[in-house]
């Protein structure tokens, strides 16, 4: 049986990359590279990571004179169109500022910039000139396109669905797009800024629309109005790891909350519940890891609420870290307002760590033994964290039951998954 050609557009991807898009990103694409031929267009490759049966082209690489002389369809169409852009734009931020916009999100615009095209050298992935990014991207990505034989486009989040819109209007190829999580998530303004537009318009010209939970679909659905029957669920998977055990450098149970200190992740809850557990337990210790937006205010925050001794901000940390830390956690916490997926819940399981996540995670729908409650309902969150910290048999009976979860998920699985419904969409 002829292996499908699926033509892959990501934005982050290992060793470049901010969060878990990067490590879905990396996690899909290596396991569908065992039953599939892939190209995978990125903003930036680098040259010592290699995947066998793909094609891995960074835009940092590619030799842009040449490709000015590829030439595509004649009058292909664009299905977006942006006059003026005032670039002050940042999709993990709270407050966006964008003036002078006019948008045009429609399947039939005539493209006429094509072979406007330059060296694609970026230092940070997202910043201030995002969207700039995503256009340049987009028209190199169409270039590149072309010269290709491919099955089906496949674009991962928002920062590709341009390029996977008009790679589609170009070459006529079915396209598949990949949310793993939506500017409603991210922004309080996400019902009204650029993001949301571009993932609109791209989820109605797509063929299908993939989401990483029966949350994001649901979302999907009430907020973008799309139909379901364009929606397919596919949930994440995990690498396997081997979990081990460090010695802390506190006398005390640790808590730990990892992400992008955005409000989307919840983390003034977390700050409300370590000062609620410290009352009851003066010896537990607090530990943020991550960075973002609100570091500032949560460091006042935690000195106001006078628990600073006994809370921690880590920063940004590399991989190594991440997994020290699980390594060292006794209880991990994920209050997030609204969570797409939530990958950091099942490797904290793979360590053994007892999880409590929010309603409001996709990654509840596979990771069942977790612990559960709304995120807005501190006293509940509150007496989970004190039973994991006070009872070793609910804990051990927590920690048991997400193993079980474990041994159901995978990124071979959700490989498999997505190769039906790319057969759905393949003519």
């Amino acid at each position: 049986m002829k292996k499908p050609r699926i033509l892959a557009l990501g934005w982050e991807f290992p060793p470049v990359y901010n969060g878990g898009l990067g490590v879905a990103c990396y996690g899909i694409t290596k396991a569908l590279s065992t039953k599939a031929d892939i190209t995978l267009i990125l903003p930036k490759s680098d040259a010592e990571v290699q995947i066998p049966n793909i094609d891995l082209i960074g835009l940092n690489k590619v030799d842009i004179e040449q490709l000015k002389k590829v030439q595509e369809p004649i009058g292909y169409e664009t299905f977006v169109n942006l006059e003026k852009i005032k670039a002050n734009f940042l999709p993990y931020q709270e407050e966006q500022e964008i003036t002078n916009t006019i948008i045009e999100v429609k399947e039939v615009k005539k493209f006429s910039y094509v072979d406007e095209i330059e060296k694609f050298d970026i230092t940070e992935l997202y910043g201030d000139d995002v969207v700039e990014k995503i256009h340049k991207y987009a028209k190199i990505a169409v270039k590149i396109a072309v010269t290709k034989e491919f099955d089906v486009i496949h674009a991962h989040d928002w920062v590709t669905f341009v390029a996977g819109c008009n790679i589609k209007s170009a070459t006529g190829k079915p396209l598949v797009l990949h949310v793993h999580a939506l500017e409603t998530d991210r922004s309080e303004n996400g019902d009204r800024n650029l993001a949301f537009h571009i993932e609109k318009g791209a989820m109605e010209y797509a063929d299908k629309v993939v989401a990483v939970s029966q949350y994001t679909a649901e979302q999907i659905e009430r907020l973008y109005s799309i139909s379901p029957d364009k929606i397919e669920i596919v949930h994440n998977g995990i690498e396997p790891v081997q979990s081990f055990k460090s010695p802390k450098n506190i006398s005390g149970k640790m808590v730990l909350f990892l992400g992008r200190l955005t409000d989307q992740k919840g983390p003034g809850y977390f700050i409300e519940l370590a000062q609620r557990v410290i009352k009851k337990f003066p010896d537990v210790y607090f530990v943020m890891a991550g960075t973002g937006d609100k570091l500032k205010k949560l460091i006042e925050n935690s000195a106001n609420q006078k628990i600073s001794t006994k809370f921690h901000f880590t920063g940004f940390l590399n991989r190594d870290k991440v997994l020290q830390l699980y390594s060292m956690a006794d209880v991990y916490v994920m209050p997030s307002i609204s969570e797409p997926f939530g990958l950091s819940a099942l490797e904290a399981a793979q360590f053994g760590v007892p999880c409590i996540i929010s309603n409001q995670s996709g990654v509840g729908e596979v990771l069942t033994g977790a612990l559960k409650t709304d995120f807005w309902d501190i006293s509940a969150m509150t007496k989970h964290i004190v039973s994991m910290l006070d009872n070793n048999e609910a804990k051990d009976k927590v920690v048991a039951d997400m193993f079980a979860d474990l041994q159901n998920i995978s990124w071979d699985k959700t490989a498999d998954k997505l190769l039906k419904v790319f057969s759905r969409v393949v003519k």
